[in-house]
């Protein structure tokens, strides 16, 4: 049987958007059917939604659980983060289980779209899709190691990573359904 992978992300966090300033230790594990891209499209997504209740699930192993979920003191999920592309039935189900459903995709932003056209999807109006900047994902991959510290400012949805000496840029972009 194949093993997750584990990653140890030592994060400097300056969202100047939401007025998040954190120095996290993030240890992230990689099941093996899950690709080195959608990994630091979770990363990112964690690192965009930071606020306190944040988790990962235990991914994979839990297919009815967001891929990162903010909950309140009593455990209740407030915030489903989906990763990629999820289908509609998955954000129907989400928009009847949290407040607010917020799906990351490092693919085809327009596929992914066009994917959801016309599929009933309870609130549909409410659901946050962001594109992440498929460059800066791909940047990031090139430089992924079992033990990665960097820093992410966060501007007007513009992301601005420093990993060892390079400066990385790209951006975060709400699409419009």
């Amino acid at each position: 049987m194949l093993q997750a992978t584990i990653y140890n992300f030592d994060v400097e966090l300056a969202d100047n958007d939401r007025g998040v300033y954190e120095s996290l230790a993030l240890r992230l594990a990689r099941h093996p059917s899950e690709s080195d891209e959608h990994l630091i499209a979770r990363l990112l997504a964690y690192l965009l939604e930071f606020a306190s209740g944040i988790a990962f699930s235990r991914g994979v192993s839990e297919p009815d659980e967001p891929a990162i979920s903010v909950r309140d003191p009593t455990g209740a999920i407030t915030t489903w983060i989906d990763i990629g592309t999820p289908d509609a039935g998955r954000l129907h189900k989400a928009s009847k289980a949290a407040r607010r459903v917020v799906v990351y995709t490092h693919k085809d932003p327009r596929q992914f779209l066009n994917q959801l056209e016309g599929e009933k999807i309870h609130r549909a109006e409410a659901l946050e899709l962001y594109a992440i900047d498929r460059a800066l994902v791909a940047a990031l991959v090139a430089r992924l190691e079992r033990r990665v510290a960097f820093s992410m400012s966060v501007a007007e949805g513009d992301l601005y990573v420093s990993i060892a000496k390079e400066n990385l840029t790209g951006s975060v972009v709400r699409l419009k359904r």
